[in-house]
Formats: structure tokens, C-alpha cells, sequence
């Protein structure tokens, strides 16, 4: 269950929100948030939707669990620093984009910013 502190985490950073704020939002302690993050205390269902609605995100999200039961794979640490890096409006708006392309226009724009970024002419 020390995947849901660190996701806790994760979810707080990524809002670049901290302890202290996500504590005052979710009316908890900022010693209890720090337990659960540190995955010394797991919080309960209750605890667990306050701190989801204050984060914006499903509970699974925080759990690693969806609804049937099927664990979430562990998130790529690269792609979590992507994400902290831009901002989680940006990357789910680049990845709702991304997955509408289909394989020409996909490699359409990767030449196009691989041209642009090094400068590179056809």
C-alpha cells in the first residue's frame, strides 16, 4: 500500500501544491499527509476521496487499482518528470491529440519537429 502515498505524492507535486495546502483543502493533518506519503499510514476510503476531489483525480488513480481490479503498471519516471516539467493540462492535451493521429500523420509531425528543432532542411 506504499504505492498510494507515493501517488499521493505524485498527484499533490504534479498540482505543484504542498503538504501544508493539500492538508488545508482535504481538512487533514499535515503530519497525517506526510505518514501517508512516507507509507507509514494508509488512509481510508473516506480520507482517500477527500484527497482524490481536492487533487482532481479518481480514486484508482490514487490506489493503482480500477474498478475491476486490475493493478495500473507502474508510471515511466521519465514521464512523470515530462508531465511535472510542462504541466498536467498540457500533457493530457498533447496525449488527446496524439492518440487521434493515425501512423503517416504521427510520423508527419515527428520529421516536422524533428526539422524545426535541429534546424534541418529536406
Amino acid at each position: 500500500m506504499e504505492r498510494i502515498g507515493q501517488n499521493i505524492k505524485m498527484y499533490r507535486e504534479l498540482k505543484k501544491m504542498t503538504q501544508t495546502e493539500l492538508a488545508l483543502k482535504a481538512r487533514l493533518g499535515v503530519s497525517t499527509i506526510t505518514k501517508f506519503e512516507n507509507g507509514e499510514k494508509n488512509p481510508d476510503r473516506q480520507t482517500l476521496l477527500k484527497i482524490s476531489t481536492v487533487l482532481d483525480v479518481p480514486i484508482t488513480e490514487l490506489t493503482g487499482v480500477q474498478e475491476e481490479g486490475i493493478v495500473h503498471a507502474e508510471m515511466d519516471e521519465e514521464l512523470v518528470e515530462l508531465i511535472h516539467e510542462i504541466g498536467i493540462e498540457k500533457a493530457k492535451f498533447i496525449l488527446r491529440k496524439m492518440k487521434d493521429l493515425n501512423e503517416p500523420q504521427y510520423l508527419q509531425l515527428v520529421r516536422t519537429v524533428f526539422e524545426q528543432k535541429y534546424d534541418v532542411a529536406e
